[in-house]
């Protein structure tokens, strides 16, 4: 079971992308490096050598970081993109790997992969820390304006990832919102709880922003702008907190040995908030296992991101959206009857 990976994306690739790559081979997983075939030669020679369980699949072109994903993905037919979701189309790989062009990922997931049926719109998913252990928000930034059946399948297939990912039998599943009660929300959130209140879904109902990390959801659904802009305010808070933490300790001698006390609660604390732990957002509700990491994603990030691209396919990730989508799909057609 092989992992592709796009060497051609990112802030720091290909170095950074090759060298996560190269350590997830050496810890055991097979792995195709997708892109110039005589950069990926270069880099590996610096590095000591192509490991025994990595080799190269040749892309002539490269999507940028600022390109355009519509156009990019129309006209460079041969990316490290379009050429890694190609060998997992074609059973050559089973999961797919990029800190590259975000928009332009989705774009070539979509052509390519398709998506699963039931799902009108893909979503990235991201694993937040919570009092109680972890919890899957999505979308976090692929549908910035959403239909109120988008967030019932959000919930769908957020749920099936709690379940392989956190293990949670029966995940309990909220629509972020401004208020807990039923009235509160606007239009869109207002019909998506109507949706999900007659699913077989554990819908627990709205959650306020407030609450998110209390641990009493362990799916938060919510449209990709809201979902960016929480994402992006948790990881600006937790480096602000880390911040002011560590110049409160500058103050006294006596926060100093206090800190000596204290610094393996420190060092959990950020762990738990280092997206590098968890290497990158899966791409919900397309054909095909596909990681979307930090453009900025250093090696640790890619090694992780896919060890866990690698699991996901293990357990059949997409096999099993597919049959909960086709339960939704009957349940909406009882709704909309009713």
């Amino acid at each position: 079971m092989k992992v592709c990976v796009d060497t051609m994306g990112g802030d720091h690739a290909p170095q950074w992308v090759i060298e996560g790559a190269f350590q997830a081979a050496v810890g055991g997983t097979s792995v195709i490096l997708v892109g110039d075939e005589k950069i990926i030669k270069k880099t590996a020679k610096k590095l000591g050598g192509l490991p025994s369980n990595a080799e190269i699949c040749h892309a002539s072109e490269a999507i940028g970081m600022g390109d355009a994903p519509s156009i990019a993905v129309r006209r460079k037919r041969d990316s490290s993109i379009h050429v890694g979701f190609r060998l997992v189309k074609e059973k050559k790989a089973a999961a797919f790997v990029s800190a590259g062009n975000s928009g332009a990922v989705m774009a070539a997931a979509i052509l390519i992969l398709r998506r699963i049926p039931g799902i009108e719109r893909p979503a990235i998913a991201t694993l937040i820390p919570t009092f109680k252990g972890r919890m899957v928000l999505l979308d976090i930034g692929a549908n910035v304006d959403c239909r109120p059946v988008h967030l019932s399948q959000f919930a769908v297939v957020g749920t099936v990832f709690s379940q392989n990912v956190l293990h949670i039998p029966f995940p309990r599943v909220g629509i972020l919102s401004n208020g807990e009660e039923a009235s509160k929300g606007n239009i869109q959130t207002r019909e998506a709880h109507r949706l999900l209140s007659g699913s077989f879904l554990n819908y627990t109902g709205y959650i306020e922003g407030r609450d998110v990390f209390n641990g009493d959801v362990d799916v938060v659904v919510c449209d990709g702008f809201v979902g960016n802009v929480v994402l992006k305010l948790t990881e600006g808070l937790s480096r602000a907190i880390f911040g002011f933490i560590k110049e409160g300790l500058k103050g006294s001698f006596s926060a100093k040995i206090g800190y000596l006390f204290l610094r393996k609660t420190f060092k959990s604390l950020s762990d738990k908030f280092d997206y590098s732990e968890y290497g990158g957002g899966p791409l919900l509700g397309v054909d095909g296992v596909c990681l979307i990491a930090h453009g900025s994603s250093p090696p640790k990030a890619i090694k992780n991101a896919i060890f866990h691209a690698h699991e996901l396919a293990r357990q059949g990730l997409v096999e099993r959206m597919k049959n909960n989508l086709e339960k939704l799909r009957k349940e909406e057609q009882e709704f909309t009857q009713a």
